[in-house]
């Protein structure tokens, strides 16, 4: 049984802020927006699952989207929050606004757990969730 913890980094000193986690994130999205498949490879553990919509995705998969270029045209993190399940192991969940070439703008609930190790921080698993209309 995993115990949930929720701190923020005045809680624990060892635990980056809020703050923190969404510029970790916003990083992947830049890399979306910039088509930048090495700096989303940088952002992502070798063993990242993604959970999406249109189903799983590995940490190559994930920087696959971009061999063509961009996939985002510009994003927005929203309502973001942070959910302490470990010494080491962070979730960010927050709302995203995006829009993708060509395409309408899309809302999602995302939830990005972030683990430390000998590399830093990297995302390790993420799960977007359609907005309900």
């Amino acid at each position: 049984m995993v115990k949930i913890l929720h701190m923020t980094s005045e809680d624990n000193p060892d635990l980056p802020s809020l703050s923190f986690f969404v510029a970790l994130e916003t990083q992947v999205w830049q890399a979306l927006v910039d088509g930048g498949a090495e700096a989303d490879l940088a952002l992502l553990a070798p063993d990242f699952l993604g959970v999406y919509p249109s189903g799983f995705a590995s940490r190559q998969d994930h920087a696959d989207q971009l061999k063509d270029g961009p996939s985002v045209l510009e994003f927005a993190v929203l309502d973001a929050r942070i959910l302490t399940v470990g010494p080491d192991h962070v979730m960010l969940s927050y709302q995203a606004r995006f829009a993708r070439p060509e395409k309408a703008e899309e809302r999602m609930f995302v939830s990005s757990l972030w683990v430390r190790g000998d590399q830093g921080w990297r995302n390790v698993f993420s799960q977007d969730t359609p907005v309900a209309e």
